[in-house]
């Protein structure tokens, strides 16, 4: 590397001139407290971390420092963060950003981040690691030296994009980078274009279906470093499990990639106690359920497994539906059964399961996240609350950031409840909880692991209680008995059932299992092909451990 120096003559001869002078000089104090102030703030070698110094009121585990200084001397700062679930990617990114900025090597940073997490990681940042984060307003801030918080979706507006485009950043950070996996979208070549110095992807699953998945986030670090698409698929092929199976390709990789599992980390994690209660409807209700079971045979979408499910939740959220399934559709087969129908669910008492809540939560002071799949039965649970004295707060996807905030707020520090859609199965954490009711069960495992992420995660300082609520004699209790129990998900982090789920060519669990009770023309048939998938998913996790992304570096 050839280094040019340059003589300050200015400066050289003002000093000898002083010299032959005897003055003016500076006065000695001054210059004695700028010399050790800028002894005591020098970084004098580059190993080692200096931030946690700066940061006393923090306190980072092994495996978070080990991660941080691993990108910082071994990696340039250009990284993906593949911890699983709630193992603290947040921090060991905000770690890896104030050492950058203490010793002087980012001033200018661009973090993206799902807009629902935009406020939290700027109060993460502020608060945590003293770093001046904002996030991006009406006012245009993209110019300017700071460290700027804001969503894909906002950063690739036409408005802003170009002057991004037009910005050399020393640092930028994806959240939620799996998002990125496809070349092809506009998000992944707005991300590609960006001008940075250190970059730190962050996503718990890097590979998810193929193995162009890591091939395209790598290309976002470091752009050649795998070689162009054709010649990476030629010399490694297209299957994600030749990551682990390939020597090569797995050392190529780990030396842009820091992945931690939880059982690795010695972390004594509280435990996760999953208790199934089951909820018989009553006569009216399992009589209105055959009913609707048997009209909605005939549809020809999917739309009918969707009414039978939401009566499993509430009568509000059925009728809702069946509403405007007939103002919309005026040739729908069995109209006039549907409308009868109408008037018997007006009839019907309030839902079994609502009052198994109160009867759940009405003795105890505790506080209690429960999960629904809809809106009407958030809305209705919430109302029901009220009735028995229970405060509660609602929380979804429809809210702006500030109003998710605050709810939160409320939640911590005054609702015994929160009462959440599946927007809140993603991004808020909610430590200070323990107690979680899956009032509606998902069908997709993996938002599952989400929900129950929310409050089973680093920082959790007791054991985690899980009520899973099913109604027997429903398409319910097929899913809870034949599914979840039997693979074990409520027991296990998810971990690397997305790969088994791939393997297996499924590519939407929700969709399967679907088309398993639309196709089924019995309850027994239904019951009989939900075994068979659960026994293959079942036997593929028992044949397929948890893929070692670290094996290779213990044995280099």
């Amino acid at each position: 590397m050839n280094i040019q120096l340059k003589r300050d003559q200015e400066f050289i001869d003002e000093l000898n001139t002083k010299l032959e002078n005897d003055g003016p000089f500076t006065n000695w104090n001054l210059f004695k407290m700028s010399y050790d102030s800028s002894l005591a703030t020098m970084t004098k070698e580059f190993k080692g971390l200096t931030a946690p110094n700066h940061l006393p009121h923090m306190t980072f585990l092994e495996h978070q420092l080990e991660c941080a200084q691993q990108i910082v001397e071994e990696m340039n700062g250009r990284g993906i963060l593949a911890d699983e679930v709630g193992l603290g990617k947040t921090i060991e990114a905000g770690l890896i950003l104030k050492e950058y900025m203490i010793r002087g090597l980012v001033k200018k940073a661009l973090i993206l981040v799902p807009a629902s997490l935009v406020n939290q990681w700027v109060n993460e940042l502020n608060q945590k690691f003293y770093i001046p984060a904002l996030s991006q307003r009406k006012r245009p801030v993209w110019d300017q030296e700071n460290i700027v918080v804001t969503s894909i979706d906002t950063a690739k507006r036409q408005q802003h994009k170009d002057i991004i485009l037009e910005q050399d950043y020393d640092f930028v950070l994806i959240d939620e980078a799996h998002k990125l996996k496809n070349h092809k979208t506009k998000n992944y070549e707005f991300v590609r274009s960006l001008k940075k110095k250190y970059c730190l992807l962050l996503t718990a699953t890097p590979v998810q279906n193929k193995l162009s998945d890591i091939f395209n986030l790598v290309s976002i670090l470091k752009p050649g470093y795998l070689g162009n698409y054709e010649d990476f698929t030629n010399q490694f092929g297209k299957d994600r499990k030749n990551l682990f199976n390939d020597a090569h390709l797995k050392q190529l990789i780990q030396k842009v990639m820091v992945r931690n599992r939880r059982q690795d980390t010695g972390i004594d994690w509280t435990k996760r106690k999953v208790e199934t209660v089951w909820i018989d409807f009553t006569k009216e209700e399992q009589e209105a359920y055959d009913e609707l079971t048997r009209i909605s045979k005939d549809s020809a979408s999917f739309s009918s497994i969707t009414y039978t499910r939401e009566l499993c939740s509430s009568r509000e959220a059925c009728y809702m539906s069946l509403k405007k399934m007939l103002n919309q559709d005026k040739e729908i087969v069995n109209r006039t059964d549907y409308e009868s129908f109408l008037g018997r669910i007006e009839q019907l008492p309030h839902h079994a399961k609502a009052d198994k809540v109160v009867e759940l939560i009405k003795d105890t002071d505790e506080k209690f996240i429960i999960f629904t799949e809809y809106r009407a039965s958030q809305l209705y649970l919430q109302w029901y609350l009220q009735q028995h004295g229970i405060s509660s707060v609602p929380f979804r996807g429809g809210f702006k950031r500030g109003k998710k905030d605050w709810m939160r707020q409320l939640f911590q520090n005054h609702a015994q409840v929160l009462i959440a859609t599946e927007a809140g199965g993603e991004g808020i954490n909610l430590q200070f909880c323990n107690n979680m009711i899956n009032y509606d069960l998902p069908w997709n495992p993996m938002r599952l692991e989400q929900r129950i992420g929310r409050i089973h995660r680093f920082g959790q300082e007791s054991d985690v209680n899980i009520y899973n609520f099913a109604i027997r004699n429903t398409m319910e209790e097929h899913v809870l008995n034949l599914l979840y129990e039997k693979i074990q998900l409520f027991e296990r982090v998810v971990g690397n059932l997305d790969s088994i789920l791939a393997d297996l060519n499924i590519g939407n669990m929700e969709e399967e299992i679907q088309t398993i009770f639309k196709e089924s023309a019995t309850d027994g048939e239904a019951r009989i092909k939900l075994e068979n998938l659960s026994s293959v998913i079942s036997f593929a996790q028992q044949n397929n451990s948890e893929e070692d992304w670290n094996g290779t570096r213990e044995s280099s």
